[in-house]
């Protein structure tokens, strides 16, 4: 699925906090750590400390804990203009959602509180000014065009204040958050990489830099730039689970899936933590859990990827509530035809069913699963059936609340459709629409846990008896999605059907490195063992 799918669910997931939040300060254990910032203010010296923290938790997008930080800092010290320019900034998820009307209501009157307050400082007036003008308008000027402008509000904040790290920090997150969606040349990523690589040097605790230069490397280009990141982020800040899981971004990018396995478990761990703080960590769970499917699915581990369906199954209604069910179920969706499509069960996939009531959003999961399996069971009647659902969710997804994400599906259709065109024989169309996203996530990129598209166009040549074009997106496809399971299979059979045994040999024994001390039953492996042997 489409990297962009899952905001659309932290969306709904996020802006339900704070109707569930009661109405004490929850604020993080002793012990615990989140990082450290420098970000000197005109504030009352007591509320300093409690204001940096709130900051780090910011860089964390720990936003829960870090709007009652901020708030807190405005009750001892009313005057504060920088704690209610920090509540605006929680309202504010640049990589993860948009605002809803309501907080961009509350979002702008905070600013003016701010603004009433006459900062001090020409540096915390830009700070304010800055993001008032992302909140601004928003009657008028639609999402993209006021997150540029807040970008171009904060590139002067930047050159006012060359000493500033904050600033730079800050800069290079409204870069991300602003970039054009499938922008091939990855300007603002490597922009902001950019930037952050010099604080970096200097403030290697910094939560923020480490986090935002993982998301800027979060693409098949620039993965390996974030590994430093990637090995350092966890470190810095402990305690919160999104920091902890962070890194698994990267490690999924470049295959590394013991890495992955062991970065998600811990951050269990800490969202386990913050649980018992009554603080609100189920998308943090799920998100992590999202990964720990994936990546066991790579090492062959499946009694470990059913385990997390079976844990999300076994999270009653009651603990779940209302304003957390849409999300829940986009991951059992997720979860079950993942789960089939990377075992290759194509029976079970064409099983599957959206949950009842689920909005339009998250049947076409399932029904991007059925069409896919259609298409390798060549059942022309299930493709149709399934296209047919996948085009009636489409149109009520573009009618809704959320119609800017239909955009977000572009992939998933077209590659459901390419499996449906191969079910009625449809080759050369079905080749045309599976290359043409293959090449699309080349340049920008998949979600980390997606099935890569060119990956589908060779396990399609190989069974179309094309062994020779097969192999070659099969390499392809590893380079941007190293490591994974039916990759190196595919590949190895392909190898094998050309009579290059050496490179079949290579690639089997690579799979069953990545296997190394799980206990498997999956037929792929017991193939590579026999071959692998032989030699």
């Amino acid at each position: 699925m489409n990297p962009r799918i899952t905001a659309l669910f932290f969306s709904l997931l996020i802006t339900a906090l704070p109707a569930l939040a009661d109405g004490g300060h929850h604020h993080l254990m002793p012990g615990d750590t989140v990082g450290t910032v420098s970000f000197p203010t005109s504030c009352s010296p007591a509320v300093q400390k409690s204001f940096e923290h709130g900051v780090a938790l910011l860089h964390s997008f720990e936003y829960e804990m870090a709007d009652n930080e901020f708030k807190a800092v405005a009750e001892h010290d009313p005057r504060c203009a920088m704690a209610y320019w920090g509540q605006a900034m929680t309202l504010y998820h640049q990589l993860w959602d948009r605002p809803s009307k309501e907080n961009l209501k509350e979002g702008a009157e905070l600013l003016k509180k701010a603004a009433d307050l006459k900062p001090k400082t020409a540096r915390e007036r830009e700070y304010i000014d800055a993001l008032t003008i992302f909140y601004r308008d928003s009657d008028k000027l639609d999402h993209e065009k006021r997150a540029d402008a807040y970008s171009k509000a904060m590139e002067g904040v930047y050159q006012h204040n060359p000493q500033d790290n904050e600033a730079a920090v800050f800069y290079a997150l409204s870069l991300l958050a602003s970039a054009p969606e499938d922008d091939a040349t990855l300007a603002n990523p490597k922009k902001a990489v950019s930037i952050l690589n010099k604080v970096f040097a200097k403030q290697p605790d910094h939560p923020g830099v480490a986090h935002y230069i993982i998301h800027s490397c979060d693409n098949p280009a620039m993965a390996s730039l974030g590994l430093d990141a990637a090995r350092k982020y966890a470190s810095i800040a402990p305690s919160s689970p999104h920091a902890v899981h962070m890194p698994s971004h990267i490690f999924a990018r470049l295959g590394l899936w013991r890495d992955d396995i062991a970065s998600n478990q811990a951050a269990l761990v800490a969202a386990d933590k913050m649980a018992a703080m009554k603080m609100h960590v189920l998308h943090h769970r799920l998100h992590s859990m999202d990964f720990l499917e994936y990546a066991y699915l790579q090492i062959g581990d499946d009694q470990n990827a059913k385990a997390q369906i079976d844990a999300l199954a076994g999270i009653s209604r009651d603990e779940i509530g209302k304003e957390f069910q849409n999300y829940h179920d986009e991951m059992v969706a997720i979860f079950s035809s993942r789960y089939a499509i990377e075992r290759r069960q194509w029976k079970e996939a064409m099983q599957l069913q959206p949950a009842a009531g689920a909005p339009p959003s998250i049947q076409l999961q399932t029904w991007w699963a059925q069409a896919v399996a259609a298409g390798h069971l060549h059942d022309a009647a299930a493709a149709r059936d399934a296209m047919a659902h996948f085009d009636r969710s489409m149109d009520a997804l573009k009618k809704g609340p959320k119609a800017y994400f239909a955009d977000s599906f572009k992939n998933d259709h077209d590659e459901a459709r390419a499996w449906a065109a191969y079910a009625e024989g449809k080759n050369d169309e079905a080749l045309r629409l599976l290359r043409s996203v293959a090449d699309r996530q080349d340049k920008v990129g998949k979600g980390e846990s997606a099935l890569p598209a060119r990956e589908m166009l060779a396990d399609m040549l190989l069974d179309m008896n094309r062994p020779k074009e097969a192999l070659t997106e099969y390499e392809v496809s590893l380079k941007t999605d190293p490591n994974r399971f039916n990759g190196l299979y595919g590949a190895a059979q392909a190898a094998e059907m050309l009579h290059q045994k050496e490179q079949a040999a290579g690639y089997y024994a690579q799979l069953l490195k990545n296997c190394d001390g799980v206990q498997s039953d999956r037929a792929e492996l017991v193939k590579a063992r026999t071959l692998v042997a032989s030699k």
